[in-house]
């Protein structure tokens, strides 16, 4: 995933919601739907992976062996 996501999800999250002066105003994204895009990117890079996100493990009981 690429780092300057994360890097824009953190100064939205320091700097003002809302900022305005004389010559116009400005708004941030709700840092709620960048969490959300976070999280979507995320799902399609581990869906891209060799295993889909998926954990594989062979387990074994104790006294089996």
């Amino acid at each position: 995933m690429p780092d300057g996501l994360e890097d824009t999800i953190r100064e939205n999250a320091q700097g003002p919601a809302e900022a305005r002066g004389d010559s116009g105003g400005m708004k941030q994204h709700d840092p709620t739907k960048l969490i959300e895009v976070d999280r979507y990117l995320a799902s399609k890079e581990a869906a891209k992976s060799q295993n889909h996100g998926i954990r594989l493990s062979k387990l074994i009981p104790p006294g089996t062996t």
